[in-house]
């Protein structure tokens, strides 16, 4: 189908005092965010809040992931970015931290250590700072994912990307649902008072019945959050939209994933990973 987005899927340039003092912070301490690094549609918005995601283990990924934008090769981690991040959340004033990553397989502990000593570093400045992560799999491994829970980080989220019979199409061939349901599970069971998050890219042919199954597995494997979004492909992406669903289809879904248990749902045309992920922080319900 034609990449032509209908009118709710149209976002206002980034503009603003407190987008320009985010923008201008971020860039004088040299630290990388989620925000620009996957061409995210809600910068603006977020910015102009005063929340940023940010994105550790530099912008080169390892694996080659359909629906992302992002690249590159893999450097060595930068054993300064764990304070980096730490000052640029204190100068900005953030009570709400999301800390994500590109995927790391090329590292001995695939990047753990490096989310561990941030959360840390974050923690210590102030502790009453909420941080949420967005990890990769970890390849499922329990004790990398035991490490980074021990670091204490508030929220942890893995995404679930996209239902069963699609995950070929839109993730690497070195993900797969079991593992990264395994890894969910694996959070919870190290830390149960830890929330957990996952989130779903719809619109890629997914039928809503796939939908119900992949929310069914998700609650089995213990996640308190959900977040579901419109899939949009990036600039130059090998992976199509297959349709665009309406608001109204997200709003029916984000009531189903209610009814079945999730603690928050976060659910709209332009919903993404940490969008107003400090309203699912606080418990608190919004419209997505």
């Amino acid at each position: 189908m034609s990449d032509a987005k209908p009118e709710w899927l149209r976002v206002r340039p980034p503009s603003g005092s407190d987008y320009e003092r985010m923008s201008s912070e971020i860039l004088a301490l040299g630290v990388h965010t989620v925000c620009s690094s996957s061409q995210c549609p809600n910068t603006g918005e977020c910015w102009s809040r005063g929340h940023a995601a940010f994105m550790l283990l530099g912008n080169g990924c390892t694996r080659r992931c359909a629906f992302c934008a992002v690249g590159g090769v893999p450097e060595p981690p930068d054993p300064r970015e764990p304070e980096s991040i730490a000052e640029t959340v204190s100068r900005l004033g953030l009570r709400y931290c999301v800390l994500t990553s590109v995927t790391r397989d090329d590292l001995p502990d695939r990047g753990a250590g490096h989310f561990a000593a941030t959360v840390q570093a974050i923690k210590h400045r102030d502790p009453s700072v909420t941080v949420e992560l967005l990890i990769p799999d970890l390849d499922g491994r329990d004790d990398l994912l035991g490490a980074i829970v021990g670091s204490g980080p508030d929220i942890v989220g893995h995404n679930l990307e996209t239902v069963r019979r699609l995950q070929a199409t839109a993730r690497d061939r070195r993900a797969s649902y079991d593992t990264s349901l395994a890894a969910l599970t694996a959070i919870k069971k190290a830390s149960p008072r830890t929330k957990t998050k996952s989130s779903l890219m719809l619109g890629l042919g997914e039928t809503r019945e796939e939908v119900r199954s992949t929310m069914r597995d998700l609650r089995r494997a213990g996640v308190d959050i959900l977040s579901m979004g419109q899939y949009l492909r990036p600039k130059g992406g090998p992976l199509p939209v297959s349709r665009y669903l309406t608001p109204e289809e997200f709003e029916e879904l984000k009531r189903e994933a209610y009814d079945m248990g999730f603690r928050f749902v976060a659910s709209g045309p332009l919903v993404r990973s940490s969008y107003r992920a400090w309203a699912a922080g606080a418990e608190q319900h919004v419209d997505g």
